[in-house]
């Protein structure tokens, strides 16, 4: 027998913990579109859990009237400075506006985490309905759009009215969290985690993403029959 053949093999490294998760609380959260119902309600409960957030919008004084509105330190800012002055970008603008927003700034979000929560959806008499992108979601247009970014999905199925409801001390919800690299997921898990109530699992890679973003419509049919806020738990994790 050679030696390489009677040598120990090397112990495997232990898996890692999924809720092993990192301190997220030094970064700075940019929201763009954060003066809609969406991006506003989140900016209140990142600044709410301590969280410096910086509020975009395309106008500066928009941005600004809104987080003087908010308060609780919030800053506003045009689109681009949100960017630039964010470590983490949260994408909650207007489907109808999201390839054109995120076209313009691809260089300010360069090397920028980016959380997109756009879900493509359309309405008829029959209620709402999801849509399908060239790119096959709105995240897979997001990465298309910013090479130079790390982009990630979260947030989709979220309340704006219990986002943005004082009185609501927890949000009961699972965040679904997607991505290509398990060191930005684990960002944005743990920023879910900043939000009392609220946990974010992981959901696989962008590829997976239209099903999250298309699920927003069965809520909403949820919604208005059972006039509710509806979220989601994912069990047994």
């Amino acid at each position: 027998m050679t030696t390489s053949d009677s040598a120990p093999t090397a112990p495997k490294a232990p898996a890692k913990d999924p809720w092993d998760l990192p301190d997220v609380s030094g970064l700075v959260v940019g929201v763009l579109g954060g003066t809609g119902p969406q991006g506003k309600g989140l900016a209140y409960r990142f600044a709410r859990a301590g969280q410096k957030v910086v509020l975009g919008s395309r106008a500066a004084e928009r941005a600004q009237a809104a987080a003087d509105e908010l308060g609780l330190g919030i800053e506003g800012a045009d689109n681009a400075e949100c960017a630039r002055r964010s470590d983490i970008v949260i994408v909650a603008v207007p489907w109808d506006g999201h390839g054109a927003t995120l076209e313009a700034l691809r260089e300010d979000l360069a090397g920028k985490l980016v959380v997109d929560c756009v879900n493509p959806l359309g309405f008829d008499k029959k209620g709402a309905y999801a849509l399908k992108p060239e790119e096959g979601s709105a995240a897979e247009q997001a990465a298309a759009l910013l090479p130079d970014s790390r982009v990630t999905a979260a947030f989709h199925h979220l309340s704006a009215v219990l986002l943005a409801d004082p009185e609501v001390e927890e949000i009961d919800t699972d965040v679904m969290v997607l991505g290509e690299s398990r060191a930005d997921t684990d960002l944005v898990q743990a920023l879910a985690a900043r939000i009392p109530g609220m946990r974010g699992i992981f959901a696989g890679r962008l590829r997976n993403a239209h099903q999250v973003e298309s699920l927003v419509a069965n809520l909403i049919s949820v919604n208005r029959r059972y006039k509710a806020h509806a979220g989601l738990r994912v069990t047994d994790v």
